[in-house]
């Protein structure tokens, strides 16, 4: 019997800066495609056509107030902030640890600063929408996508490449 990795520490850096213990929770960003169904003639059922990734989105607690958060609000450069995530998951049966870093570009969509209360934790609450996005596991790269540059390269294979080639990029 095996048992699963679990998360056991993470951290996050914005732009650089070390936000140890100053992040209560996120959402790590969902790699969503978008599907158009498709039923053709002598075809029994439809089928899903890939028509490429939705829109991806990272949605992040910080435990309070970050004054270098607001630095970019409102910039229009799409990869304005870098965020990266660097996590720690640990099978429980072996004691073997895996470290993880997702590191992204893009800009906060969103900043809510949430309720303000005396002696409560007043959490903040960020939404980033990314334009690049990069997934290692064990040292190894499993997923890289730059939205702007055209790659989507899954565990080694740049599934855009001869998209890029068709279009003269």
């Amino acid at each position: 019997m095996a048992l699963p990795k679990k998360l056991k520490h993470f951290n996050l850096f914005g732009n650089g800066d070390n936000w140890q213990g100053q992040i209560a929770s996120l959402t790590l960003p969902p790699m969503v495609r978008q599907m158009e169904e498709f039923r053709g003639g002598g075809m029994n059922a439809p089928v899903d056509i890939d028509q490429g990734m939705e829109k991806m989105e990272f949605q992040w607690t910080p435990a309070g107030i970050i004054p270098g958060l607001f630095d970019n609000f409102g910039t229009s450069q799409l990869d304005a902030d870098l965020l990266r995530f660097s996590g720690s998951y640990q099978r429980d049966d072996t004691g073997e640890t895996l470290p993880v870093e997702i590191v992204v570009r893009g800009r906060h969509r969103e900043i809510a600063m949430g309720d303000a209360e005396p002696g409560s934790d007043n959490t903040l609450s960020v939404a980033t929408t990314l334009s690049y996005y990069k997934l290692t596991i064990g040292g190894e790269e499993v997923v890289e996508i730059d939205v702007p540059g055209m790659v989507e390269r899954i565990r080694g294979q740049d599934r855009l490449a001869e998209h890029r080639r068709n279009i003269g990029l």
